[in-house]
Parts: structure tokens; C-alpha cells; sequence
């Protein structure tokens, strides 16, 4: 038994050079079946065939109209939705996206090391991760915290890195439903490197099966 899985990874801004490894790597994981596409038609189509729909470091604006209506309906509907990294620099122009996804990218300091706290050891995205994960990235900022309105699965260490902006509380990763849909988002996964880590591979296959509701980790 497999799960179909439409990864996105249409950009019209900053463009990632990650993205040919990081969709290497999502059709690497087990258990899923990968349609990748560039084209805003991809989203215009039904997408009940989907058990989510990846925007993997996308960026700017990727949908049409129809794809916007498509999208919202396909998740409000029962569909997973999962973002990676810059899926949070993504539709500034739709109000709705920012509300689905928890928040939105605001800037970043530069690509280091630094360390992640999980706060909830029993998601399938984190249950496997230490309590302190050290980890390189790029640490996004959000305009605002999205804490209260989604359910907060890691934060960022800021005295673990220089720049951080949020303070003390500063979420990186989390999940949330929208209508009958499930929603997950990591702020990891800037460069190609995430995509050959163990733990990061695990965290991102244990999000996108609890928002597909695909085996033990549908929770």
C-alpha cells in the first residue's frame, strides 16, 4: 500500500538550489508514490487522487485563481497539505494561504548551526528526534507566532545561533487542521545536505504521512 503524494515546486521568487535533491529524496521515502509538477495547471486539476499536496520550497506566487479555489476546497475537504521551508515565502497575495499554512516567512540570519527543541515527543514528525536536536539551517523568523492557532511540534534555540529575531519563543515546526484536512510545516530544509540527514528525512516523512493519514503515523 502506497500513498500519492503531488509535490509542488513551482518558484517565482528566490528559488532554492536544494529543490532537485529534495524531491530526490521525497520519492526516496517509503511508502509513497510522487507526482512532481511546476505547473499551476497541476493544482487546477482534481486532487482527490492525493493523499497531500507537497509545496516543497516554493516561492512567490504559484497559483492561478483556479488552482487557489482548488487547493482550498481539496484541503477543507479532508486532503493533507505540507509545507517545507520556503512554502512559508509562498502566496503573499492570498490571505487564506497564510492562514492555512500558520504563518508566514519573515527574514532569516545566515546558514548555521544551531539547535531545535521538540516540544512534542509523540508526533510522528519528532518522536524520533532528541529533546535537543542540533541541526544547520536557516533558522526562519515569521512576521508573527503562530502559537494558538496551530499545535507547535519544535522551537528554535535562539542563544544556540547568532540573529534570531522572535526570542524565547519562536516556533519552527508544527501542525494544524483546516476544516477536515490535517496541515504540516517545517521551517527546515534549506540546503541539499537536510536532504541526505537520517533525522531530517524521518521528521519530514513522519509529517507528511500524519497530514496523508498514511499508516501507524496517521495518528
Amino acid at each position: 500500500m502506497t500513498a500519492r503524494l503531488l509535490v509542488y515546486t513551482r518558484t517565482t521568487a528566490y528559488r532554492h538550489d536544494s529543490i532537485p535533491d529534495a524531491v530526490t529524496a521525497v520519492r526516496a521515502l517509503e511508502g509513497f508514490t510522487v507526482d512532481h509538477s511546476e505547473d499551476p495547471a497541476a493544482l487546477e486539476a482534481p486532487l482527490d487522487g492525493y493523499a497531500a499536496v507537497v509545496f516543497l520550497s516554493t516561492s512567490g506566487e504559484v497559483l492561478t485563481p483556479a488552482g487557489r479555489e482548488r487547493l482550498a476546497g481539496y484541503v477543507g475537504s479532508g486532503g493533507g497539505f505540507v509545507g517545507v521551508h520556503a512554502a512559508a515565502c509562498t502566496e503573499y497575495d492570498w490571505p487564506y494561504y497564510g492562514e492555512l499554512l500558520g504563518a508566514r516567512f519573515d527574514r532569516h540570519p545566515a546558514y548555521q548551526p544551531g539547535r531545535a527543541v521538540i516540544e512534542d515527543h509523540d508526533h510522528p514528525a519528532t518522536r524520533h528526534l532528541p529533546a535537543v536536536w542540533d541541526f544547520t539551517d536557516e533558522w526562519y523568523d515569521f512576521r508573527t507566532s503562530p502559537r494558538g492557532r496551530v499545535h507547535v511540534l519544535a522551537g528554535a534555540d535562539e542563544a544556540s545561533y547568532d540573529g534570531g529575531g522572535m526570542g524565547a519563543d519562536h516556533p519552527l515546526v508544527w501542525c494544524r487542521e483546516e476544516g477536515e484536512g490535517r496541515v504540516f510545516y517545517t521551517a527546515l530544509g534549506h540546503a541539499s545536505e537536510a536532504y541526505r540527514d537520517p533525522d531530517f528525512l524521518a521528521h519530514l516523512r513522519g509529517g507528511i504521512a500524519w497530514a496523508a493519514r498514511f499508516g501507524p503515523e496517521a495518528g
